[in-house]
């Protein structure tokens, strides 16, 4: 039975599973009414049981988030990778379109695929991720997108730290401290800019820690591609990364021993990855305050916006500067 009557306001609270059924229903699919929620916080994502065929999955866009036109050329990106025959996992094309609509939610849908997480461990993991990402930045190097956005100090990080105190986040007796951190932090990454100089964005995943990285014998398949953007190639680089400086030098050199096998790295974007990291911090924090009134991330995050939080990010952004000081990282 489809339900009547829009939504108001329209929330992810107002997408219980009977609409993420009959949303699938009015694109022609009948579920067999298996619905298992997967980990998604931006979004919502179901894997949902069909009466013909495998499952799909369907990825439900948060409102108001992206335009339809930055969505649409997200697909078409991944579509683009996918037809060069790389590893990645397209949106279904139903009737010419990739991008539904259902009482006002936007929604997708794409072909189950499982995969465990890769060891980042083994040399040749690291060298398998670094050729697919080198195909991935060879092709995002192309041409440039024109409605998602870029990855830059502004966006990443003085827009996020002006909502957190514009919007009281953080407690009035950390206040000052963390103004005078936060400022003194972005002052790091710009000299970390300028150290760097002028280097090239191109597309990129935008995302690309191991957790949108599914591992199976025939090698990695990367997924959700929700935050593509355009920027420096080391974005998709630096999350692969972990361990103590030598651990990640010994990683760095094993992801670029096979991403050089086909595209080029600027070696000169070694002196952002500090800084990017600063950024996301940054980018974290306000992203979990901008969403603070769905309940899924009270639930999922109880001790964002206490007191030991807030002290903890000035700790984390007090260490980054630091960090920033530090000579980048060189491959062997």
């Amino acid at each position: 039975m489809i339900i009547t009557g829009k939504p108001s306001p329209l929330n992810f609270s107002t997408l219980p599973p009977d609409r993420v059924l009959n949303a699938l229903e009015s694109i022609g699919f009948r579920s067999d009414g298996r619905l298992l929620a997967l980990n998604s916080y931006e979004n919502r994502v179901y894997q949902i049981g069909m009466e013909e065929g495998p499952p799909l999955v369907a990825k439900f866009y948060r409102p108001k988030r992206w335009t339809d036109a930055a969505i649409l050329e997200e697909h078409a990106f991944v579509r683009e990778l996918a037809e060069r025959e790389i590893p990645v996992v397209p949106a279904l094309i139903l009737d010419g379109i990739t991008l539904h609509s259902f009482e006002g939610f936007h929604f997708a849908i794409f072909p189950k695929h499982g995969g465990r997480a890769p060891e980042l461990e083994d040399r040749n993991t690291l060298e398998w991720m670094g050729r697919f990402l080198g195909r991935i930045h060879a092709i995002g190097a192309l041409k440039p997108f024109h409605e998602r956005p870029t990855l830059d100090i502004a966006s990443f990080g003085e827009q996020p730290r002006d909502y957190l105190l514009t919007h009281a986040f953080i407690p009035a007796d950390l206040d000052a401290a963390y103004r005078a951190v936060v400022d003194q932090a972005l002052d790091g990454v710009r000299h970390c800019f300028a150290r760097a100089g002028e280097v090239r964005a191109l597309r990129l995943h935008g995302d690309c820690h191991v957790g949108n990285v599914l591992w199976t014998d025939d090698g990695p398949h990367f997924v959700d591609f929700d935050d593509s953007r355009m920027g420096p190639a080391v974005q998709d680089l630096w999350m692969l990364l972990s361990g103590e400086r030598a651990d990640r030098v010994q990683q760095l050199t094993g992801v670029l021993a096979g991403y050089e096998d086909f595209c080029d790295f600027d070696e000169r974007e070694l002196h952002l990855v500090e800084a990017l990291r600063t950024l996301r911090l940054i980018h974290y924090a306000a992203w979990l305050a901008q969403r603070w009134d769905d309940p899924a991330f009270k639930q999922t995050f109880p001790w964002f916006n206490t007191q030991r939080y807030w002290q903890d990010r000035i700790l984390e952004l007090r260490e980054q500067i630091a960090l920033m000081d530090e000579p980048p990282l060189w491959h062997a």
